[in-house]
């Protein structure tokens, strides 16, 4: 498939929830789902995993700082970032999309 092609299917496809499956072995041979948020001639950008909302819109008046209103620690442990995966195109061996 020339990269061209690839390109323009997968720009159509901006906006909603797709797998990549990479040319890779172990894990990441078996496919990244997320929200293809870019796509570009070098990789494309996928949202794997949504962080949470701010726990205090209102400023720093909560609860003390560093935790939510259920006193729990909002750091990488337990993934409150959220995450993106960026995968050159040139190691995508195949995406999968919804058909509508």
């Amino acid at each position: 498939m020339n990269d061209s092609y690839l390109l323009d299917s997968l720009t159509r496809y901006i906006g909603q929830t797709v797998t990549i499956f990479t040319t890779s072995g172990g894990c990441s041979g078996s496919g990244f789902t997320g929200i293809l948020a870019s796509v570009n001639e070098n990789y494309v950008k996928l949202i794997t995993n949504i962080g949470a909302a701010p726990s205090c819109p209102l400023g720093s008046s909560c609860s003390g700082y560093g935790y939510n209103y259920n006193n729990q620690n909002y750091c990488c442990g337990n993934n409150w970032l959220g995450s993106v995966t960026e995968i050159p195109l040139c190691k995508i061996a195949s995406f999968t999309h919804n058909a509508i």
